[in-house]
């Protein structure tokens, strides 16, 4: 087989598995809030629910939806009925998913959940289903057909139903009103918990900071500039910050003038400089940085006054992006 055909039989699966998320995406409608605002207002946890291919989508789904702030489970439909039907609670809400809505292992599980009195949302293909008629929400999962050349093998359905479980984990994490901190906590390992958790104070310099006065002369900047890495705060009497110079602000200045060392900081540094407070996000001090392309920020407490700085390189080593 020539890689031409190789590649195009590729891009036909894609092309199929775009049309479907496509078409869903125009189809979805006041469901999908039912669905939303059912599983918001539940008081205990989402039960997930499948079968084969279609309960390996159920895990993924639990598992985003437990990680971005929606306690989920899955429940075997099998083992639910031989005991295992134990874990749901009154308060809990069920998502089912099954392509045809009539699979014979999960219609026995939806048959005790509506005993249970558990409100449940289908993930289907079949809007005239058994599973869609009888449960409290259905989600069009239909499609035309599966990537598969026989038609077969869940592939196009799968991925539509995961694509449909990640929009209502998102619209979750939203409308909960979910927080970078949030997902930090329940993220701490690896270096998505490093960057999600680091802060500006774990990383700023607080030993001999480059201070000056604004009586100060450019002399005594010149010195903390060579010393300090590029930068010279220039604080009032109570530590607020009132301006910096820069080696950038330096350079400039030699250029006007031929004895820069008797001139004052005061008519030199700049008056709007920028700054971060020692509770942000270290990513938001590499971000500042990189868009305003500056490699130092002074650091400010909760009363505004400087308490630090902090630098680009610190930042890159200690794994802020």
């Amino acid at each position: 087989m020539s890689q031409e055909r190789i590649v195009e039989r590729g891009r036909r699966v894609l092309r199929l598995e775009q049309e479907a998320l496509g078409g869903a995406a125009e189809r979805l409608g006041e469901e999908f809030a039912k669905a939303v605002q059912l599983i918001k207002g539940s008081t205990g946890r989402v039960i997930i629910s499948g079968i084969g291919k279609s309960g390996l989508i159920a895990r993924k789904i639990a598992a985003t939806m437990t990680s971005t702030g929606t306690p989920a489970a899955f429940l075997h439909p099998t083992e639910s009925v031989h005991g295992d039907l134990g874990i749901v609670g009154a308060n809990d809400v069920a998502i089912l998913l099954s392509k045809s809505g009539e699979t014979v292992e999960l219609l026995p599980l939806l048959e005790q959940l509506t005993r249970l009195g558990v409100p449940c949302i289908a993930i289907t293909g079949d809007a005239r289903s058994t599973l869609a008629k009888q449960c409290t929400v259905a989600l069009d999962a239909w499609i035309r057909e599966e990537a598969c050349p026989h038609d077969l093998a869940p592939t196009t359905s799968t991925t539509l139903a995961l694509a449909l479980g990640d929009a209502l984990a998102v619209a979750l994490l939203e409308e909960k009103g979910f927080r970078r901190e949030d997902f930090a906590r329940f993220h701490p390992g690896g270096s998505l918990g490093r960057r999600l958790l680091l802060r500006v104070r774990d990383v700023m310099v607080t030993d001999a900071l480059p201070l000056l006065a604004s009586a100060a002369t450019m002399r005594e900047a010149v010195v903390l500039l060579a010393e300090r890495r590029g930068l010279c705060m220039i604080v009032a009497p109570d530590r607020r910050l009132i301006g910096v110079i820069t080696t950038g602000d330096l350079s400039r200045l030699m250029e006007r003038e031929e004895n820069i060392f008797p001139i004052l900081v005061d008519g030199v540094m700049n008056r709007t400089p920028q700054s971060i407070h020692i509770d942000e996000l270290a990513s938001a001090a590499v971000h500042l940085m990189e868009t305003k392309r500056i490699i130092a920020l002074p650091v400010l407490d909760v009363d505004e006054h400087i308490v630090g700085v902090v630098h680009l390189h610190d930042l890159l080593r200690a794994g802020a992006v």
